[in-house]
Order: C-alpha cells, then sequence, then structure tokens
C-alpha cells in the first residue's frame, strides 16, 4: 500500500507541477504580447513593464519545464531580456521587434 501511495503521490505532483508551468507561461506569454502592443502604440516605458513581468513569468515556468518546451522558454527569456534592454534605452522598435520573437518562442513552448 505504501508503495502505491508513493507512486500516486508522486503522479500528483509531477502533474501539478506541469499545470503550474502552463498557469506562468500563459501569463507570460500575455505580458509578452502587452509589451509588444505597448511596443507598437511607441510606449518603452509600458513595454519594459510588461516585459518584466513575462520575464519574471517565464523564468518561473522554466524551472519545471522539460525538453522543447524549456528551450522555448530560454530563448523567450532571453528575448524578453534584450526587449527590456532596448526598452530602457527608449529603442522602441527593437525593443518591440524582441518581444515579438518572445511571443513566438512562448506560443512554439506550449505545443
Amino acid at each position: 500500500m505504501n508503495k502505491f501511495l508513493s507512486v500516486t503521490l508522486g503522479s500528483l505532483l509531477f502533474l501539478s507541477a506541469n499545470a503550474f508551468a502552463y498557469d506562468t507561461l500563459d501569463s507570460a506569454l500575455e505580458h509578452a504580447n502587452e509589451a509588444v502592443t505597448e511596443g507598437k502604440a511607441g510606449s518603452a516605458q509600458k513595454l519594459a513593464v510588461h516585459a518584466k513581468a513575462a520575464l519574471d513569468d517565464s523564468l518561473t515556468a522554466s524551472i519545471v519545464a522539460k525538453s522543447v518546451s524549456k528551450n522555448h522558454i530560454i530563448e523567450a527569456s532571453k528575448s524578453l531580456q534584450d526587449a527590456i534592454d532596448h526598452a530602457s534605452l527608449n529603442h522602441v522598435e527593437p525593443a518591440t521587434r524582441t518581444s515579438e520573437e518572445a511571443v513566438a518562442h512562448l506560443i512554439a513552448a506550449k505545443k
């Protein structure tokens, strides 16, 4: 019985970790899309706020992600950091472009 209980609890933990990854991935994608929207509106400061929130969520999701998804999340995180760096210099176009790259990677990570 103890072995069955251990396997069951381990399975539940694994499933809850995956659910957690998808929740934070969804949040990262939402913020990354908002960063793109703000970039297209010309607001580097608001883009940076959303990119930072997306970066926090993507880094959290990368902790429990595996395989190809993890690679996309890591690339999205790099793109989001680039977007933040460009936005801090008030370079809206490159910040928007790298935010769009992050969105593409986050979408790919969800597949």
